[in-house]
């Protein structure tokens, strides 16, 4: 039984040596990346048992995946099909002016055929929590109904639920983005949001603070995470906001570290911490990530409680 239960898309990463451009590179580095396994890696990593769960495509790159996310150390629950193809992105780094480019290839994946009865749902009915983020239903019409699918079954059995909006505005519109997530909102306890995306597919106006009241207020969310990137971030829980700054970092590879953060703080959630120390425990272990190379943030929880160190306070209004 698992205390955290993910479901989404892991693709391959391949990205060239240092700031190689792909058009010359001659050799790739290829590696799992997904935001829901991304997420599991971080909590299990500070203590809660996880599971992430999807559909691959029974070939040698679905099978890479799979062995690639249970060497972190989580589980796995994969549905193995004869069709669809295993999704890649290409990621080219640099520093200014280049910028950070990723090129998708993930059309006809076997994972955007996925429906709810094709997984253990027992699983995520025992499981403590359950994720997915707002990437998952942005994939095909198909998976936008087993989000909504897998949702109700978690809700219904008592398992709490969690959602990360982590829009993509390769995969859809705004206008899409919010028609879907809105409908969803209903099935969730536990919204993590970055701010960037409530003023876009939101629309919303005004200050992290009142957004994470007005959803709260609106959807009858449990807990609402905000998170604003330099700015830090905030969860308002029991009609109160936490507030935690970041902690200082040299940045590596900055992919991948919301969902670390999400990760962590659920993590640490379902260990029993109160909402402040699990915002510290997410906000340093998303510190960490973005000094590791990759999606995944391979931290321990000693590592993590260094970067903490004595900070204990915490702003709360």
């Amino acid at each position: 039984m698992s205390d955290l239960v993910t479901f989404g898309e892991t693709m391959l990463r391949l990205s060239p040596p240092g700031d190689e451009r792909l058009e010359t590179a001659s050799e790739l580095e290829f590696r799992a990346a997904g935001a829901e396994s991304n997420a599991a890696v971080a909590a299990e990593r500070l203590g809660a048992v996880s599971t992430w769960m999807s559909k691959l495509p029974d070939s040698p790159l679905g099978r890479r995946v799979d062995n690639g996310l249970r060497g972190y150390g989580i589980d796995t629950d994969v549905v193995w099909s004869d069709e669809g193809r295993q999704g890649t992105y290409y990621l080219e780094s640099a520093g200014a002016p280049r910028g950070t480019n990723v090129v998708y290839d993930r059309a006809n994946a076997a994972v955007t055929t996925a429906s709810a009865e094709e997984f253990d749902l027992e699983a995520i009915r025992n499981a403590r929590a359950f994720f997915t983020s707002g990437i998952t239903p942005a994939l095909s019409d198909t998976l936008r109904d087993t989000t909504a699918n897998l949702l109700q079954v978690a809700k219904k059995a008592g398992t709490t639920t969690a959602f990360d909006l982590n829009y993509r505005s390769k995969l859809w519109s705004p206008g899409e983005a919010r028609k879907t997530v809105t409908k969803l909102f209903q099935l969730i306890d536990i919204l993590a949001i970055p701010f960037r995306d409530a003023e876009t597919v939101l629309g919303y106006e005004g200050d992290a603070p009142e957004l994470a009241h007005h959803l709260a207020s609106k959807y009858d969310f449990q807990t609402v995470v905000v998170t604003q990137g330099e700015h830090g971030s905030l969860a308002w829980h029991d009609n109160v906001v936490h507030d935690q700054e970041v902690y200082e970092t040299d940045t590596v590879d900055a992919i991948g570290t919301g969902d670390a953060f999400v990760g962590a703080f659920l993590g640490r959630r379902l260990t029993g911490d109160d909402v402040p120390r699990a915002l510290q425990y997410a906000a340093a272990t998303a510190s960490l990530k973005r000094t590791i190379p990759g999606d995944v943030a391979t931290v321990t929880k000693r590592e993590v409680e260094s970067v903490i160190g004595d900070d204990l306070d915490q702003i709360s209004r």
